[in-house]
């Protein structure tokens, strides 16, 4: 069994390793709007029915109208996480990695591609990294072979599937819209399928691809809607697809993935007007890049969500920081690296400002 990947979170964990109330830890671990937006009014309906196929639409129209994109479908988690376990699924279909030509057969996780100017043998997939850890393993688990690749041109045409997490966990780094498209092109003209992660992007909608997929056939976006709009406990996600493969996706996923509640609160707050939230999200970036550097740590990457720092002693200021109930998230494969997440007000900035004062360099 392959070890579990390591994400934000872990309160619970850190308080019990470090004292106190999880309660009373100030959680910088993640990437998630630390001010949440407030919530409508969900109709009673939405909690005591299933969420029938009127809501599923609905909460549809609203996401298409908000990432102007073409066809969408809500997911019960964002596109990061168990909904992932699919796409290894889709690969293994065949005949949606290149469209539907009957060239295409699938035996054993093995593709053979019978026209003569293909000649596909092994379903090999690339992950731009570093970013999440959840699409290797998703893949490595389902018996694919998985490059880890730190550049587009590493994709290739043996490639079957390609990942990119734009802009990236967690350094930040954003490839251009037509950079992607170019990529997509290649993949398109080897039969193979791009995925683009946009769980960040809604800070900055002018990095999306969204409003141009209906053009893109072998391209598939996901979406995460908790980060932006502060609501992580929803588990909402949407992906953006031609409707073939949003089918595949829900006939997989089953009827009633994502609850009625979760569909409603999507629907109104994706056809709310969101310049507030995107203003509050900069303003606290600020914040937190005034405090950064404030206490001589070198900013290297990140985005309006989050901030990467790099010190070569990282790992002596995250254990200083958990002394003074302060989570912010390190990594076990760049051990210089720490990622701070947004301080949800001022108060929280002089916090952490005090705190890393006290750090004895």
């Amino acid at each position: 069994m392959s070890a579990p990947i390591v994400h934000g979170g872990g309160i619970t964990a850190a308080a019990a390793a470090f004292g106190g109330s999880p309660e009373d830890w100030l959680d910088l671990s993640t990437g998630i709007n630390p001010c949440p937006v407030a919530l409508p009014d969900i109709p009673a309906r939405a909690w005591h029915r299933l969420p029938d196929r009127h809501l599923i639409d609905e909460a549809r129209r609203a996401a298409r109208d908000h990432y102007r994109s073409g066809e969408i479908l809500p997911l019960p988690v964002p596109g990061t996480q168990s909904v992932i376990q699919l796409l290894p699924r889709l690969v293994e279909a065949g005949r949606l990695v290149g469209g539907t030509d009957d060239r295409v057969a699938v035996r054993d996780n093995r593709v053979a591609v019978t026209d003569e100017r293909i000649a596909v043998t092994d379903n090999k997939v690339a992950v731009v990294t570093p970013t999440y850890g959840e699409y290797a393993r998703a893949f490595a688990s389902a018996g694919f072979a998985v490059d880890a690749v730190d550049d587009l041109a590493a994709v290739g045409a043996g490639h079957r599937l390609a990942v990119v997490v734009n802009p990236n966990n967690p350094d930040g780094l954003v490839w251009p819209a037509e950079t992607l498209i170019a990529l997509h092109d290649r993949m398109k003209a080897a039969d193979g399928l791009l995925v683009v992660d946009e769980a960040f992007g809604d800070t900055d909608p002018a990095l999306s691809l969204a409003s141009r997929a209906p053009q893109l056939s072998n391209l598939i976006i996901f979406r995460s809607f908790g980060k932006f709009f502060g609501l992580a406990g929803l588990r909402l996600g949407f992906a953006i697809a031609r409707s073939d493969i949003l089918t595949r996706f829900e006939d997989w996923l089953g009827p009633w993935a994502v609850s009625g509640p979760a569909l409603s609160l999507a629907a109104s707050l994706l056809r709310s007007d969101v310049s507030p939230i995107r203003g509050r999200i900069i303003e606290r970036c600020a914040g937190l890049h005034a405090v950064l550097t404030g206490a001589g740590l070198q900013i290297s990457g990140g985005t309006t969500l989050f901030t990467l720092v790099a010190d070569a002693r990282a790992g002596d200021i995250y254990t200083h920081l958990c002394r003074h109930h302060i989570l912010v998230r390190k990594f076990d494969y760049a051990p210089e690296w720490l990622r701070f997440g947004l301080t949800p007000d001022p108060a929280a900035d002089r916090r952490l400002g005090e705190a890393l004062q006290r750090f004895e360099r």
